[in-house]
């Protein structure tokens, strides 16, 4: 999420790549932030490769907004 609040869209290998996580452990989170509402991921074909794009919905970035929010008055 905080990866994705800073850019427009990602593909799969950058959130991969900037996250240092696994293809599996990565698809699990995106799946829930999905199944939340959270983000959108779009799947395509990109010579003859599949490619994966996420971005954040409306609904995901006011949670994280919300969440930061929250982690800011713990920190007061």
């Amino acid at each position: 999420m905080a990866f994705l609040i800073g850019a427009a869209r990602a593909d799969f290998n950058t959130l991969k790549r900037h996250l240092q996580t696994t293809d599996g452990n990565l698809s699990v989170h995106l799946r829930k932030l999905e199944e939340a509402g959270y983000v959108e991921i779009d799947k395509s074909f990109q010579d003859r490769k599949p490619r994966t794009e996420v971005r954040l919905t409306t609904k995901g970035r006011k949670a994280f907004v919300k969440y930061l929010d929250s982690l800011s008055g713990l920190v007061r």
